[in-house]
């Protein structure tokens, strides 16, 4: 599968992103240069996913709620390589085709809140999404935390990534193994 071609066209505004936001990033070796991995962590804002994409030359193609694929958006995210999916109700459309960017040694980008933390909570529950994927396809998972709030021209941000690590086939243990990762690197990271 080739990469997306508006995905390749947009990457030099990863140096904009940095420079407007000025992110912190740590341990961003962790994510492994070849081979299939899921990149799976907390949810604080709108520009998590160019967060993201600013923390690795590799193209991640994303999974985001459909409601994004609506008018010319929709030409926008399916040519980012975003995959749609409908929180409503079951989506193998979307695991399908992720699972298959996965199978072809692609990134999976998600945020297994499936919704932006509007919460006080460090996280709220993960979907199994995450990890499902990552024991059907043999990928691993690079767990990541996203601390602090996005400042306009001044330090702000900061992402943090977990060692690269497999599930075991156990969905409820695995998820749970997630959850406890991103939230360890939130309290590490504050």
């Amino acid at each position: 599968m080739k990469e997306p071609l508006l995905y390749r066209i947009l990457i030099p505004l990863n140096k904009l992103f940095i420079h407007i936001f000025k992110p912190t990033y740590i341990n961003k070796s962790n994510i492994p240069k070849i081979g299939r991995i899921i990149l799976a962590g907390n949810h604080t804002s709108k520009l998590d996913p160019l967060l993201l994409m600013s923390s690795t030359n590799r193209c991640i193609h994303f999974l985001a709620k459909i409601e994004l694929f609506k008018g010319v958006k929709k030409f926008f995210f399916k040519n980012l390589g975003i995959i749609p999916v409908d929180r409503k109700r079951k989506n193998p459309e979307a695991i399908n085709l992720a699972n298959e960017y996965l199978l072809d040694n692609k990134v999976i980008g998600i945020f297994p809140e499936s919704t932006i933390n509007k919460t006080k909570e460090t996280i709220m529950p993960f979907k199994y999404g995450a990890v499902s994927m990552a024991y059907k396809t043999d990928s691993v998972i690079v767990p990541f935390a996203i601390t602090k709030k996005y400042k306009f021209l001044k330090k702000s941000v900061c992402i943090v990534f977990g060692e690269p690590y497999k599930v075991s086939g156990i969905v409820e243990k695995d998820n749970q193994i997630l959850e406890n990762k991103v939230i360890e690197l939130i309290r590490r990271n504050q």
